[in-house]
């Protein structure tokens, strides 16, 4: 798409929004988000959530939806003058999960586009991204195959398509871990949001955003099926060992999309 990487993406010219997830607070990351959010956190000078949008728009993706919480003002102080990007606050992100965060953020999703659904504190190699992008399904899920521990969020498949995804599903059942990052067909936006309305509606406010994955596998209609991360990058910040994983091994394609495209 762009000359100057030392890489070729296959998509070209795609017509895409995005949704970013940004509202918790990462108590967990202790005093390094005393002060601000999670995603503010810096890489080589430059925040998680910068990272994820210089890549949307590496990507040509033209309206960015972010969902904000926790010191939502430094989200409003950094993209102020960003035309591309629509905050989104959402008052009870301390009383919900990421499905009522996701509620927040829908109704500002167009029924008429492709949408790239992410969470501010998980960057990916463009690889990964440029590989869900690519593929045609009403759901892409770039899932790490691996050995999976109770934290993690884990599928399981049959024959690339996926089945169960859930942090309870037993560790010795699950074949890998999602990274939190998908493509949704502007197929599925619709029954997407009602599914999420109808959890919100039950009271369920402690549901994770997979819940509505989940009701979208079990209605046996849509197609929802996994890429594999393979070899290339990715992480989540939920813990400083987390951060420091990102730190050391951030791959340098990454980091030359957000100087250019940040």
């Amino acid at each position: 798409m762009y000359s100057e990487f030392p890489f070729k993406f296959i998509i070209q010219g795609v017509k895409m929004q995005a949704i970013i997830m940004a509202a918790g607070r990462g108590s967990r990351l202790e005093h390094l988000t005393n002060d601000i959010p999670k995603s503010f956190l810096t890489v080589n000078e430059i925040k998680l959530i910068e990272y994820n949008i210089a890549l949307l728009r590496y990507f040509n993706v033209k309206k960015i939806i972010i969902v904000t919480g926790y010191k939502s003002e430094y989200f409003e102080d950094l993209f102020t003058n960003c035309n591309d990007i629509q905050l989104v606050y959402n008052p009870f992100y301390e009383m919900m999960n990421v499905v009522g965060s996701f509620f927040m953020g829908q109704e500002h999703l167009s029924e008429n586009e492709d949408t790239i659904y992410m969470h501010a504190d998980t960057l990916c190699a463009p690889e990964i991204l440029n590989d869900i992008i690519d593929k045609n399904s009403d759901m892409v899920l770039p899932v790490h195959f691996k050995v999976c521990d109770e934290e993690a969020m884990k599928v399981r498949t049959l024959n690339s398509h996926v089945i169960e995804i859930s942090k309870s599903i037993p560790c010795e059942q699950a074949e890998g871990e999602f990274i939190g990052i998908a493509k949704l067909s502007k197929n599925i936006i619709k029954p997407l949001k009602e599914s999420v309305k109808y959890i919100l509606k039950q009271k369920n406010f402690n549901y994770y955003f997979e819940s509505a994955i989940q009701d979208m596998i079990d209605k046996h209609i849509y197609s929802i099926i996994t890429t594999s991360t393979g070899n290339y990058f990715w992480g989540e910040v939920d813990f400083i060992d987390d951060y420091n994983y990102i730190i050391d091994n951030l791959p340098n394609n990454l980091l030359d999309i957000a100087k250019k495209y940040k």
